[in-house]
């Protein structure tokens, strides 16, 4: 039986980071969260599933110095180091699960994730990666999440996915997260077709 580690893994040798439906050249939206935040450049920040994304190129440009990107996929994480080539170094790269890795206590001031939490259609999933967020993340750092909206599709890479709106989102975090600000996206797929996603920004108001 194919584990998810597996399934990454041949999705990101197979298609490369251009051929994945998720694939954006830039996060537009992301980058204006983080920027609402009043996050300084030495911010610690994670990207939870950044992987092969262009995510890191985009933070490095803009002068962040602390950034982290976690993945279940080698592959994806070598196609992003391969891409950056010297400025690599400047990253810390982390290959494992969200759920259960221990990515250390209060260790973040900005979690971001576009696109891996949608992917987890189990109560139990979900809570694994709600309890890594609350924990990794200082109190009064901010979340920048993302996942299809509503009228996005019902599957993605061959694999179901949960559907949000933002007050769902939210819901799903509790009540130590506050709403600060919300976007949402017509994404266009490398072949043309458009995925509706919505995009959250919270603040951790309270130790969870």
């Amino acid at each position: 039986m194919t584990t998810r580690d597996d399934h990454w893994e041949q999705v990101y040798e197979q298609k490369g980071s251009g051929g994945v439906s998720w694939y954006r050249p830039h996060l537009e939206q992301s980058l204006a969260l983080i920027e609402a935040s009043g996050a300084p450049l030495t911010a610690r920040i994670v990207d939870i599933g950044g992987g092969a994304s262009t995510f890191v190129d985009d933070l490095l440009d803009r002068g962040f110095t602390d950034i982290t990107i976690v993945d279940l996929s080698q592959a994806a994480l070598d196609i992003a180091q391969a891409r950056l080539g010297a400025r690599a170094s400047l990253v810390k790269w982390v290959q494992g699960d969200v759920t259960t890795l221990d990515l250390g206590c209060a260790a973040f001031d900005i979690w971001h994730d576009r696109a891996v939490f949608h992917f987890l259609v189990a109560h139990e999933q979900r809570a694994a990666y709600i309890a890594r967020a609350c924990c990794s993340l200082r109190t009064q750092g901010h979340v920048v999440l993302a996942t299809f909206a509503p009228d996005g599709p019902e599957k993605c890479s061959g694999l179901p996915v949960v559907r949000y709106t933002v007050g769902e989102l939210q819901h799903q975090f509790g009540p130590a997260f506050e709403l600060v600000a919300e976007a949402s996206d017509r994404h266009e797929t490398p072949w043309g077709s458009t995925q509706s996603f919505v995009y959250c920004l919270c603040n951790k108001a309270l130790a969870c």
